[in-house]
């Protein structure tokens, strides 16, 4: 049974008690555990949010993580990976101007896969019992990395059913390679309509995959390695993910497989937030709904764990209605060793 740690917070407008509360729970399994190595870079996993999004979880809200963490002289800094879809996340320096302009500026910023998501390093999980992948693409970055905090905002998600710490370790730890791995089998599309023929995916590819020269220009699945770069640097939108290919069940299996490979060999602090929680996720222009009222914060050293604990606080806020799809990622992420869903769930007074 694993420890999950909670401190009640009503309105996300609290930013004082969020901040408090963050630093109190990272503390106390700190000092009950003694996760972190203070002489390591002790590096921060955050969403930036999507371009116009307004409810994604500010950077106003970890100061006090910061300061914790620069009092104990861990160097530390946000680490995030570019996108697989076409936006001002794509790109790194698109992506690190929007971490800005969403007042990401008290810490330096690590685009964790390089430009377009070409930097990554392959994690073996053959020892697992997996059923979808046996090694999986983490940006470079993160894998080189011996300890993080992950700092996940419990919302919806379309395809996930709902995202968490699991989440952010899969999804937002993946190179791009990766994540058209979880959502589409591997590999791109190429739409002949689209295609101008500019001959942009054709020259950034490694493989020499992308046929341009023909009648029906078209990606050559023989070569293709799936690293998706071409998806980035295609400025006509030509080349696409293939969004139905994966089954949700099967998207949430991989998910699980991928979170098992980034936790792989590191020591992790995960913090969730239940507040400004939406139907849908961070990477959602515009505006976005709130569909229940904010309940605290969480922490735990288990992702599976402390998502379950999420989960279950607020079907129980909603009278026993859940609110999300998804729950059957928390068995099969128990399966191959990721956590336990199992939890003791312990209030901290802030």
């Amino acid at each position: 049974m694993s420890k999950v740690y909670f401190t009640p917070i009503n309105s996300y407008s609290n930013t004082k008690e969020i901040n408090s509360a963050s630093k109190k729970l990272i503390e106390k399994i700190q000092n009950q555990e003694k996760i972190l190595d203070f002489r390591k870079n002790t590096p921060l996993k955050v969403h930036f949010g999507e371009d116009k999004n307004n409810t994604f979880i500010e950077p106003k809200n970890f100061i006090e993580i910061i300061k914790y963490l620069k009092k104990n002289k861990s160097k530390t800094f946000y680490i995030e990976t570019n996108v697989l879809y076409k936006g001002r996340r794509t790109i790194k320096k698109d992506h690190l101007k929007l971490a800005k302009e969403h007042a990401f500026t008290q810490i330096p910023i690590v685009i964790a896969d390089g430009n377009t998501g070409e930097n990554y390093k392959e994690i073996d999980i053959t020892k697992h019992k997996t059923k979808h992948f046996t090694k999986c693409k983490i940006g470079k970055k993160i894998a080189e990395q011996k300890q993080m905090i992950v700092l996940a905002h419990f919302k919806g998600h379309i395809l996930a059913g709902f995202g968490g710490a699991i989440k952010q370790l899969s999804m937002g730890c993946a190179s791009r390679g990766g994540k058209l791995a979880m959502h589409a089998q591997s590999k791109p599309i190429l739409n002949p309509i689209k295609c101008k023929k500019c001959h942009t995916c054709e020259k950034n590819c490694s493989v020499n995959a992308c046929i341009i020269d023909t009648l029906i220009p078209y990606i050559d699945y023989s070569k293709c390695i799936g690293c998706a770069k071409c998806i980035a640097v295609c400025p006509f939108g030509a080349v696409q993910v293939n969004w139905i290919s994966t089954l949700p069940k099967e998207f949430r299996e991989k998910l699980a497989e991928y979170a098992l490979a980034t936790q792989q060999n590191k020591k992790i602090i995960y913090i969730n937030f239940l507040l400004n929680i939406t139907k849908d996720c961070d990477c959602h222009s515009g505006k976005q709904k709130i569909i229940t009222k904010d309940i605290g914060v969480l922490a735990s050293t288990d992702p599976v764990a402390i998502d379950k604990a999420s989960f279950d606080l607020i079907t129980k806020r909603n009278k026993g209605k859940k609110m999300f799809k998804g729950e059957d990622i928390f068995n099969y992420a128990q399966k191959i060793g990721l956590g336990k869903t199992k939890y003791k769930l312990i209030k901290i007074i802030n």
